[in-house]
């Protein structure tokens, strides 16, 4: 069974960083096509960033140069590092596993 774990969001003011993590059990990310979602109040769930075939990474159009998704092989767990955020980056922040999706952690970016 897979179960996926986020940590990390919080408050934080704008222009400020913040560091998601999401351990993994079940869901091998160094084979697996995993990513890292956002679904913000009233709008649908999007994608953020993924990492795939590797090491090969994407990214939205509205975080690249700023997230920087990562993952450590040794300890199965997947990081987004968020820097420079704006308020529109207010989101509850997924983690997604070959299908499965983690509990979600909130991050909020005052103005």
């Amino acid at each position: 069974q897979v179960q996926l774990v986020e940590s990390g969001g919080g408050l934080v003011q704008a222009g400020g960083s913040l560091r998601l993590s999401c351990a993994a059990s079940g869901c091998i990310f160094s084979v697996a096509i995993m990513g890292w979602y956002r679904q913000a109040s009233g709008k649908q769930r999007e994608v953020v960033a993924s990492m795939f075939g590797g090491d090969r990474t994407t990214y939205a159009d509205s975080v690249k140069g700023r997230f920087t998704i990562s993952r450590d092989n040794t300890k199965n767990t997947v990081y987004l590092q968020m820097n420079s955020l704006k308020p529109e980056d207010t989101a509850v922040y997924y983690c997604h596993c070959g299908g499965y999706w983690g509990q979600g952690t909130q991050v909020t970016v005052s103005s």
